[in-house]
Protein backbone atom coordinates (compact mmCIF):
# COMPACT_ATOMS: atom_id res chain seq x y z
CA UNK A 1 0.00 0.00 0.00
CA UNK A 2 1.43 3.35 -1.08
CA UNK A 3 1.57 5.77 1.84
CA UNK A 4 2.32 8.79 -0.38
CA UNK A 5 -1.14 9.62 -1.74
CA UNK A 6 -2.87 12.93 -2.42
CA UNK A 7 -5.17 12.38 0.56
CA UNK A 8 -2.29 11.67 2.94
CA UNK A 9 -0.35 14.70 1.73
CA UNK A 10 -3.40 16.90 2.35
CA UNK A 11 -3.96 15.26 5.74
CA UNK A 12 -0.37 15.82 6.87
CA UNK A 13 -0.22 19.35 5.45
CA UNK A 14 -3.47 20.45 7.06
CA UNK A 15 -2.46 18.88 10.38
CA UNK A 16 0.82 20.78 10.31
CA UNK A 17 -0.93 24.08 9.56
CA UNK A 18 -3.56 23.63 12.28
CA UNK A 19 -1.02 22.46 14.86
CA UNK A 20 1.32 25.33 14.00
CA UNK A 21 -1.40 27.98 14.35
CA UNK A 22 -2.74 26.58 17.65
CA UNK A 23 0.70 26.07 19.19
CA UNK A 24 1.83 29.43 17.81
CA UNK A 25 -0.84 31.16 19.88
CA UNK A 26 1.24 30.36 22.94
CA UNK A 27 4.17 32.38 21.58
CA UNK A 28 2.67 35.58 23.00
CA UNK A 29 2.67 34.08 26.50
CA UNK A 30 6.12 32.48 26.49
CA UNK A 31 7.82 35.28 24.56
CA UNK A 32 9.12 33.23 21.62
CA UNK A 33 8.92 34.60 18.06
CA UNK A 34 5.90 33.12 16.28
CA UNK A 35 7.95 31.93 13.31
CA UNK A 36 10.31 30.03 15.63
CA UNK A 37 7.27 28.13 16.91
CA UNK A 38 6.42 27.00 13.37
CA UNK A 39 10.02 25.93 12.81
CA UNK A 40 9.94 23.84 16.00
CA UNK A 41 6.56 22.34 15.05
CA UNK A 42 8.03 21.23 11.72
CA UNK A 43 10.97 19.65 13.55
CA UNK A 44 8.58 17.92 15.95
CA UNK A 45 6.73 16.30 13.06
CA UNK A 46 9.97 15.46 11.19
CA UNK A 47 12.14 12.37 11.00
CA UNK A 48 13.38 12.65 14.61
CA UNK A 49 9.90 13.51 15.90
CA UNK A 50 6.72 11.88 14.67
CA UNK A 51 8.61 10.38 11.75
CA UNK A 52 7.54 12.34 8.65
CA UNK A 53 10.38 11.99 6.15
CA UNK A 54 11.04 14.97 3.86
CA UNK A 55 14.47 15.40 2.30
CA UNK A 56 13.88 16.81 -1.18
CA UNK A 57 16.14 19.87 -1.34
CA UNK A 58 15.01 20.76 -4.88
CA UNK A 59 11.36 20.95 -3.78
CA UNK A 60 12.32 22.86 -0.64
CA UNK A 61 14.29 25.34 -2.71
CA UNK A 62 11.37 25.87 -5.11
CA UNK A 63 8.82 26.34 -2.31
CA UNK A 64 11.24 28.68 -0.53
CA UNK A 65 11.67 30.74 -3.71
CA UNK A 66 7.89 31.18 -4.07
CA UNK A 67 7.49 32.06 -0.39
CA UNK A 68 10.37 34.53 -0.42
CA UNK A 69 8.95 36.30 -3.49
CA UNK A 70 5.61 36.79 -1.71
CA UNK A 71 7.25 37.91 1.56
CA UNK A 72 9.53 40.44 -0.15
CA UNK A 73 6.74 41.80 -2.36
CA UNK A 74 4.45 42.24 0.64
CA UNK A 75 7.28 43.92 2.56
CA UNK A 76 7.81 46.28 -0.38
CA UNK A 77 4.09 47.12 -0.49
CA UNK A 78 4.21 48.05 3.18
CA UNK A 79 7.24 50.30 2.68
CA UNK A 80 6.07 53.89 2.43
CA UNK A 81 8.48 56.23 0.66
CA UNK A 82 7.64 59.01 3.10
CA UNK A 83 8.70 56.80 6.02
CA UNK A 84 11.94 55.48 4.50
CA UNK A 85 13.11 58.74 2.92
CA UNK A 86 15.01 59.86 6.09
CA UNK A 87 16.69 56.42 6.40
CA UNK A 88 17.16 55.35 2.80
CA UNK A 89 20.95 55.93 2.86
CA UNK A 90 21.74 53.95 6.04
CA UNK A 91 19.20 51.28 5.06
CA UNK A 92 20.81 50.70 1.68
CA UNK A 93 24.33 50.86 3.13
CA UNK A 94 23.40 48.13 5.62
CA UNK A 95 21.76 46.00 2.93
CA UNK A 96 24.85 46.12 0.67
CA UNK A 97 28.11 46.99 2.41
CA UNK A 98 26.81 45.62 5.72
CA UNK A 99 25.98 42.24 4.20
CA UNK A 100 29.32 42.06 2.38
CA UNK A 101 31.27 42.91 5.55
CA UNK A 102 29.30 40.37 7.61
CA UNK A 103 30.11 37.67 5.06
CA UNK A 104 33.81 38.59 4.93
CA UNK A 105 34.34 38.93 8.68
CA UNK A 106 32.41 35.77 9.55
CA UNK A 107 33.89 33.84 6.61
CA UNK A 108 37.45 34.58 7.70
CA UNK A 109 36.57 33.52 11.25
CA UNK A 110 35.07 30.22 9.99
CA UNK A 111 38.22 29.62 7.91
CA UNK A 112 40.39 30.24 11.00
CA UNK A 113 38.13 27.97 13.07
CA UNK A 114 38.39 25.22 10.44
CA UNK A 115 42.15 25.16 10.94
CA UNK A 116 41.82 24.24 14.62
CA UNK A 117 42.60 20.59 15.34
CA UNK A 118 39.75 20.22 17.85
CA UNK A 119 36.95 21.24 15.44
CA UNK A 120 35.03 18.82 13.24
CA UNK A 121 34.73 21.23 10.28
CA UNK A 122 37.51 21.66 7.74
CA UNK A 123 36.47 24.25 5.17
CA UNK A 124 38.78 25.97 2.72
CA UNK A 125 38.49 29.75 2.31
CA UNK A 126 35.80 29.78 -0.40
CA UNK A 127 33.47 27.28 1.36
CA UNK A 128 33.98 29.28 4.59
CA UNK A 129 32.90 32.45 2.79
CA UNK A 130 29.98 30.54 1.24
CA UNK A 131 28.77 29.40 4.65
CA UNK A 132 29.00 32.97 5.96
CA UNK A 133 27.29 34.40 2.87
CA UNK A 134 24.20 32.22 3.28
CA UNK A 135 23.76 33.75 6.76
CA UNK A 136 24.85 37.30 5.95
CA UNK A 137 21.42 38.92 5.51
CA UNK A 138 18.80 39.62 8.15
CA UNK A 139 15.51 37.83 7.61
CA UNK A 140 12.63 40.04 6.47
CA UNK A 141 9.92 37.66 7.70
CA UNK A 142 11.43 37.57 11.20
CA UNK A 143 12.05 41.33 11.42
CA UNK A 144 8.62 42.29 10.01
CA UNK A 145 6.92 39.72 12.25
CA UNK A 146 8.62 40.73 15.49
CA UNK A 147 8.51 44.51 14.99
CA UNK A 148 4.94 44.34 13.66
CA UNK A 149 3.67 42.38 16.67
CA UNK A 150 5.20 44.69 19.28
CA UNK A 151 3.15 47.67 20.44
CA UNK A 152 6.26 49.74 21.14
CA UNK A 153 7.59 52.71 19.20
CA UNK A 154 11.29 53.13 18.34
CA UNK A 155 13.16 56.43 18.24
CA UNK A 156 15.38 57.84 15.45
CA UNK A 157 13.39 56.18 12.62
CA UNK A 158 14.86 52.83 13.65
CA UNK A 159 11.85 50.74 12.67
CA UNK A 160 11.68 51.86 9.00
CA UNK A 161 15.49 51.59 8.79
CA UNK A 162 15.47 47.98 10.03
CA UNK A 163 12.53 47.04 7.83
CA UNK A 164 14.19 48.62 4.78
CA UNK A 165 17.43 46.76 5.51
CA UNK A 166 15.76 43.38 6.04
CA UNK A 167 13.57 43.80 2.97
CA UNK A 168 16.40 44.80 0.64
CA UNK A 169 19.45 42.84 1.86
CA UNK A 170 18.41 39.34 0.73
CA UNK A 171 19.45 40.03 -2.89
CA UNK A 172 23.03 40.80 -1.80
CA UNK A 173 23.29 37.59 0.23
CA UNK A 174 21.74 35.62 -2.65
CA UNK A 175 24.24 37.04 -5.14
CA UNK A 176 27.21 36.27 -2.89
CA UNK A 177 25.91 32.72 -2.38
CA UNK A 178 25.45 32.05 -6.10
CA UNK A 179 28.77 33.66 -7.09
CA UNK A 180 30.71 31.65 -4.51
CA UNK A 181 29.00 28.40 -5.54
CA UNK A 182 30.02 29.13 -9.14
CA UNK A 183 33.58 29.86 -8.02
CA UNK A 184 33.81 26.62 -6.04
CA UNK A 185 32.36 24.49 -8.84
CA UNK A 186 34.76 26.22 -11.30
CA UNK A 187 37.74 25.34 -9.08
CA UNK A 188 38.15 28.81 -7.61
CA UNK A 189 38.28 30.75 -10.87
CA UNK A 190 36.80 34.01 -9.56
CA UNK A 191 38.35 37.39 -10.35
CA UNK A 192 37.50 40.72 -8.78
CA UNK A 193 36.40 42.03 -12.18
CA UNK A 194 34.00 39.11 -12.68
CA UNK A 195 32.60 39.61 -9.18
CA UNK A 196 32.00 43.34 -9.72
CA UNK A 197 30.45 42.71 -13.13
CA UNK A 198 28.02 40.13 -11.76
CA UNK A 199 27.08 42.36 -8.83
CA UNK A 200 26.47 45.33 -11.15
CA UNK A 201 24.40 43.19 -13.53
CA UNK A 202 22.31 41.66 -10.76
CA UNK A 203 21.65 44.99 -9.04
CA UNK A 204 21.21 47.07 -12.21
CA UNK A 205 18.90 44.69 -14.07
CA UNK A 206 17.03 43.80 -10.88
CA UNK A 207 16.36 47.41 -9.89
CA UNK A 208 15.38 48.49 -13.42
CA UNK A 209 13.13 45.47 -14.01
CA UNK A 210 11.45 45.92 -10.64
CA UNK A 211 10.66 49.56 -11.33
CA UNK A 212 9.47 49.06 -14.93
CA UNK A 213 7.37 45.98 -14.17
CA UNK A 214 5.92 47.71 -11.09
CA UNK A 215 4.81 50.59 -13.30
CA UNK A 216 3.49 48.12 -15.92
CA UNK A 217 1.48 46.28 -13.24
CA UNK A 218 0.02 49.60 -12.09
CA UNK A 219 -1.00 50.33 -15.69
CA UNK A 220 -2.65 46.88 -15.96
CA UNK A 221 -4.59 47.50 -12.75
CA UNK A 222 -5.81 50.83 -14.08
CA UNK A 223 -6.76 49.18 -17.39
CA UNK A 224 -8.71 46.53 -15.47
CA UNK A 225 -10.56 49.24 -13.57
CA UNK A 226 -11.45 51.06 -16.79
CA UNK A 227 -12.70 47.83 -18.37
CA UNK A 228 -15.01 47.28 -15.42
CA UNK A 229 -16.39 50.83 -15.53
CA UNK A 230 -17.46 50.52 -19.18
CA UNK A 231 -19.94 47.73 -18.56
CA UNK A 232 -23.63 48.20 -17.80
CA UNK A 233 -23.12 46.81 -14.32
CA UNK A 234 -20.32 47.84 -12.02
CA UNK A 235 -18.17 45.11 -10.52
CA UNK A 236 -18.54 44.34 -6.83
CA UNK A 237 -15.78 46.06 -4.82
CA UNK A 238 -14.85 42.82 -3.08
CA UNK A 239 -14.46 41.06 -6.41
CA UNK A 240 -12.36 43.95 -7.71
CA UNK A 241 -10.01 43.67 -4.72
CA UNK A 242 -9.74 39.90 -5.20
CA UNK A 243 -9.05 40.11 -8.93
CA UNK A 244 -6.52 42.93 -8.54
CA UNK A 245 -4.78 40.98 -5.77
CA UNK A 246 -4.52 37.92 -8.02
CA UNK A 247 -3.22 40.12 -10.85
CA UNK A 248 -0.55 41.49 -8.50
CA UNK A 249 0.39 38.00 -7.36
CA UNK A 250 0.83 36.94 -10.98
CA UNK A 251 2.98 40.03 -11.51
CA UNK A 252 5.24 38.98 -8.60
CA UNK A 253 6.16 35.66 -10.19
CA UNK A 254 6.33 37.16 -13.70
CA UNK A 255 8.73 39.83 -12.43
CA UNK A 256 10.94 37.26 -10.71
CA UNK A 257 11.08 34.96 -13.74
CA UNK A 258 11.73 37.68 -16.33
CA UNK A 259 14.36 39.43 -14.22
CA UNK A 260 16.20 36.19 -13.55
CA UNK A 261 16.09 35.30 -17.27
CA UNK A 262 17.84 38.59 -18.10
CA UNK A 263 20.58 38.02 -15.51
CA UNK A 264 19.18 40.31 -12.82
CA UNK A 265 18.27 39.61 -9.22
CA UNK A 266 14.64 38.53 -9.06
CA UNK A 267 14.32 39.05 -5.30
CA UNK A 268 15.41 42.68 -5.58
CA UNK A 269 13.01 43.15 -8.50
CA UNK A 270 9.93 41.86 -6.66
CA UNK A 271 10.77 44.01 -3.62
CA UNK A 272 11.01 47.15 -5.77
CA UNK A 273 7.82 46.18 -7.62
CA UNK A 274 6.11 46.00 -4.24
CA UNK A 275 7.38 49.49 -3.31
CA UNK A 276 6.15 50.93 -6.63
CA UNK A 277 2.67 49.42 -6.25
CA UNK A 278 2.42 50.13 -2.52
CA UNK A 279 2.99 53.84 -3.15
CA UNK A 280 0.54 54.10 -6.07
CA UNK A 281 -3.24 54.43 -6.22
CA UNK A 282 -5.00 51.10 -5.71
CA UNK A 283 -8.72 50.27 -5.69
CA UNK A 284 -9.97 48.95 -2.34
CA UNK A 285 -6.50 49.12 -0.81
CA UNK A 286 -7.75 47.67 2.47
CA UNK A 287 -9.05 44.51 0.81
CA UNK A 288 -5.84 44.07 -1.19
CA UNK A 289 -3.73 44.58 1.94
CA UNK A 290 -5.72 41.92 3.83
CA UNK A 291 -5.31 39.49 0.91
CA UNK A 292 -1.55 40.06 0.74
CA UNK A 293 -1.20 39.83 4.54
CA UNK A 294 -2.93 36.45 4.47
CA UNK A 295 -0.74 35.23 1.60
CA UNK A 296 2.38 36.45 3.41
CA UNK A 297 1.50 34.66 6.62
CA UNK A 298 0.68 31.50 4.69
CA UNK A 299 4.02 31.71 2.84
CA UNK A 300 5.93 32.22 6.09
CA UNK A 301 4.14 29.40 7.90
CA UNK A 302 4.56 26.94 5.02
CA UNK A 303 8.25 27.65 4.53
CA UNK A 304 9.08 27.46 8.26
CA UNK A 305 7.12 24.21 8.68
CA UNK A 306 8.81 22.78 5.57
CA UNK A 307 12.29 23.76 6.75
CA UNK A 308 11.56 22.21 10.13
CA UNK A 309 10.66 18.95 8.38
CA UNK A 310 13.75 19.17 6.18
CA UNK A 311 16.33 19.17 8.97
CA UNK A 312 17.46 16.07 10.85
CA UNK A 313 18.07 17.21 14.44
CA UNK A 314 20.40 14.28 15.18
CA UNK A 315 22.71 15.54 12.41
CA UNK A 316 22.81 18.99 14.00
CA UNK A 317 24.22 17.48 17.19
CA UNK A 318 27.42 16.67 15.30
CA UNK A 319 28.00 20.36 14.57
CA UNK A 320 26.31 21.82 17.66
CA UNK A 321 29.51 22.98 19.38
CA UNK A 322 31.06 24.64 16.33
CA UNK A 323 27.67 26.11 15.31
CA UNK A 324 27.34 27.65 18.77
CA UNK A 325 30.75 29.27 18.40
CA UNK A 326 29.97 30.58 14.89
CA UNK A 327 26.54 31.85 15.98
CA UNK A 328 27.97 33.62 19.03
CA UNK A 329 30.66 35.20 16.85
CA UNK A 330 28.08 36.47 14.34
CA UNK A 331 25.84 37.91 17.05
CA UNK A 332 28.58 39.46 19.22
CA UNK A 333 31.33 40.30 16.71
CA UNK A 334 30.52 39.82 13.01
CA UNK A 335 27.24 41.72 12.83
CA UNK A 336 28.27 44.54 15.24
CA UNK A 337 31.57 45.11 13.40
CA UNK A 338 29.85 45.22 10.00
CA UNK A 339 27.26 47.72 11.30
CA UNK A 340 29.83 49.97 13.00
CA UNK A 341 32.13 50.01 9.96
CA UNK A 342 29.44 50.48 7.30
CA UNK A 343 27.64 53.22 9.27
CA UNK A 344 30.82 54.97 10.46
CA UNK A 345 30.52 57.80 7.86
CA UNK A 346 26.94 58.52 9.03
CA UNK A 347 27.75 60.42 12.20
CA UNK A 348 24.14 61.43 12.90
CA UNK A 349 23.32 57.84 13.88
CA UNK A 350 24.04 57.47 17.60
CA UNK A 351 26.15 54.69 19.08
CA UNK A 352 23.14 53.32 20.97
CA UNK A 353 21.21 53.11 17.70
CA UNK A 354 24.08 51.24 16.05
CA UNK A 355 24.24 48.78 18.94
CA UNK A 356 20.51 48.14 18.64
CA UNK A 357 20.74 47.73 14.86
CA UNK A 358 23.51 45.19 15.47
CA UNK A 359 21.33 43.22 17.86
CA UNK A 360 18.40 43.05 15.41
CA UNK A 361 20.47 40.98 12.98
CA UNK A 362 17.84 38.25 13.02
CA UNK A 363 18.33 35.11 10.96
CA UNK A 364 15.31 33.15 9.76
CA UNK A 365 13.98 31.22 6.79
CA UNK A 366 16.07 33.04 4.17
CA UNK A 367 19.49 31.78 5.33
CA UNK A 368 18.13 28.21 5.50
CA UNK A 369 16.68 28.53 1.99
CA UNK A 370 20.00 29.87 0.70
CA UNK A 371 21.76 26.97 2.45
CA UNK A 372 19.87 24.54 0.19
CA UNK A 373 21.68 25.94 -2.86
CA UNK A 374 25.08 24.37 -2.02
CA UNK A 375 23.32 21.03 -1.39
CA UNK A 376 21.57 21.16 -4.77
CA UNK A 377 24.86 22.18 -6.44
CA UNK A 378 26.59 19.22 -4.70
CA UNK A 379 29.29 21.38 -3.11
CA UNK A 380 31.61 19.39 -0.83
CA UNK A 381 30.51 19.73 2.79
CA UNK A 382 27.13 21.18 1.77
CA UNK A 383 25.19 19.12 4.30
CA UNK A 384 27.40 20.44 7.10
CA UNK A 385 26.79 23.97 5.81
CA UNK A 386 23.02 23.39 5.89
CA UNK A 387 23.05 22.01 9.45
CA UNK A 388 25.27 24.83 10.75
CA UNK A 389 23.02 27.49 9.15
CA UNK A 390 19.94 25.85 10.67
CA UNK A 391 21.53 25.75 14.14
CA UNK A 392 22.67 29.38 13.94
CA UNK A 393 19.17 30.42 12.80
CA UNK A 394 17.60 28.70 15.81
CA UNK A 395 20.14 30.40 18.08
CA UNK A 396 19.44 33.82 16.56
CA UNK A 397 15.67 33.50 16.85
CA UNK A 398 15.90 32.15 20.38
CA UNK A 399 18.35 34.74 21.75
CA UNK A 400 17.90 37.86 19.62
CA UNK A 401 14.26 37.33 18.68
CA UNK A 402 13.12 37.18 22.30
CA UNK A 403 15.10 40.25 23.43
CA UNK A 404 14.52 42.83 20.68
CA UNK A 405 12.23 45.11 22.67
CA UNK A 406 14.05 44.49 25.97
CA UNK A 407 17.29 45.63 24.35
CA UNK A 408 15.56 48.71 22.91
CA UNK A 409 14.31 49.63 26.38
CA UNK A 410 17.72 49.05 27.95
CA UNK A 411 19.28 51.33 25.33
CA UNK A 412 16.51 53.93 25.95
CA UNK A 413 15.38 53.85 22.33
CA UNK A 414 11.67 53.23 22.90
CA UNK A 415 8.97 55.87 22.77
CA UNK A 416 5.21 55.91 23.35
CA UNK A 417 3.49 53.83 20.70
CA UNK A 418 1.30 55.69 18.23
CA UNK A 419 -1.95 53.76 18.49
CA UNK A 420 -3.51 52.49 15.33
CA UNK A 421 -6.89 54.06 14.60
CA UNK A 422 -9.99 52.10 15.53
CA UNK A 423 -11.17 49.83 12.74
CA UNK A 424 -14.65 50.93 11.71
CA UNK A 425 -14.64 48.71 8.61
CA UNK A 426 -15.01 51.80 6.39
CA UNK A 427 -12.72 52.32 3.38
CA UNK A 428 -12.43 55.08 0.82
CA UNK A 429 -11.16 54.90 -2.73
CA UNK A 430 -7.68 56.30 -3.27
CA UNK A 431 -9.19 58.47 -5.99
CA UNK A 432 -11.26 60.51 -3.53
CA UNK A 433 -9.67 63.71 -2.16
CA UNK A 434 -10.64 62.72 1.37
CA UNK A 435 -9.14 60.82 4.29
CA UNK A 436 -10.53 59.07 7.36
CA UNK A 437 -9.30 59.82 10.86
CA UNK A 438 -10.27 58.75 14.36
CA UNK A 439 -10.40 60.94 17.46
CA UNK A 440 -10.95 59.80 21.04
CA UNK A 441 -13.22 62.13 23.01
CA UNK A 442 -11.32 63.80 25.86
CA UNK A 443 -12.23 66.43 28.45
CA UNK A 444 -10.75 69.21 26.32
CA UNK A 445 -13.06 68.26 23.42
CA UNK A 446 -16.09 68.45 25.71
CA UNK A 447 -15.23 71.88 27.14
CA UNK A 448 -17.67 73.64 24.83
CA UNK A 449 -20.49 71.12 25.35
CA UNK A 450 -21.18 67.43 25.17
CA UNK A 451 -23.11 67.14 21.90
CA UNK A 452 -21.82 66.90 18.36
CA UNK A 453 -23.07 70.38 17.49
CA UNK A 454 -21.09 71.80 20.42
CA UNK A 455 -17.65 70.46 19.49
CA UNK A 456 -15.43 72.30 17.05
CA UNK A 457 -14.20 70.48 13.96
CA UNK A 458 -11.92 71.84 11.22
CA UNK A 459 -13.65 73.08 8.08
CA UNK A 460 -14.39 70.28 5.65
CA UNK A 461 -14.72 67.66 8.43
CA UNK A 462 -17.70 65.51 9.29
CA UNK A 463 -18.29 62.87 11.97
CA UNK A 464 -19.45 59.71 10.19
CA UNK A 465 -19.78 57.31 13.12
CA UNK A 466 -19.28 56.98 16.87
CA UNK A 467 -17.88 53.91 18.60
CA UNK A 468 -18.82 53.48 22.25
CA UNK A 469 -17.46 50.25 23.68
CA UNK A 470 -18.75 47.54 21.34
CA UNK A 471 -21.57 49.73 19.96
CA UNK A 472 -21.49 51.69 16.68
CA UNK A 473 -23.74 54.77 16.66
CA UNK A 474 -24.89 56.80 13.65
CA UNK A 475 -24.47 60.42 14.76
CA UNK A 476 -26.70 63.47 14.59
CA UNK A 477 -26.22 66.96 15.94
CA UNK A 478 -27.97 66.30 19.24
CA UNK A 479 -26.11 63.08 20.04
CA UNK A 480 -24.50 63.33 23.48
CA UNK A 481 -20.84 62.36 23.64
CA UNK A 482 -19.11 60.56 26.51
CA UNK A 483 -15.48 60.45 27.55
CA UNK A 484 -13.71 57.65 25.67
CA UNK A 485 -16.01 57.67 22.65
CA UNK A 486 -14.18 57.23 19.34
CA UNK A 487 -15.24 59.43 16.44
CA UNK A 488 -14.73 58.44 12.81
CA UNK A 489 -14.12 61.68 10.91
CA UNK A 490 -13.93 62.22 7.17
CA UNK A 491 -11.80 65.18 6.05
CA UNK A 492 -11.14 66.92 2.78
CA UNK A 493 -7.42 66.66 2.06
CA UNK A 494 -7.07 70.32 1.09
CA UNK A 495 -8.34 71.32 4.53
CA UNK A 496 -6.13 69.00 6.56
CA UNK A 497 -4.06 70.61 9.24
CA UNK A 498 -1.42 68.97 11.37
Amino acid sequence: MDFITSENILLIGSTLLIAGVLIGKSSYRIGLPLLLIFLLVGMGFGIDGLGIRFSDMHTAQFIGMIALCIILFSGGMGTKLKAIRPVIVPGLVLSTAGVLLTALITGVFIFWLSGMSWTNIHFALLPSLLLASTMSSTDSASVFGILGSQKVGLRHHLRPMLELESGSNDPMAYMLTIILIDAITLDGQLSAGTLLLQLALQFGVGALAGYLLGKATGWLIEAYRRMGSKGNRSEDSGQTASMVSILMLGSVFFTFAVTTAFGGNGYLAVYITGIVLGNSSLPNRGGISRFMDGMTWLAQIVVFLMLGLLVNPHEMLDVAAVSLIIGAFMILVGRPLSVLISLAPLRHITLRSKIFISWVGLRGAVPIIFATYPVVAEVDGARQIFNIVFFVTLLSLLIQGTTVIASARRLRLTQPHTHEPEDFGVELSDDLPTTLHTVTVSRSILEGGNTLRDIKLPDGSLVMMIKRGDRYIVPNGSRRLLLGDTLLIIKEDNNLSE
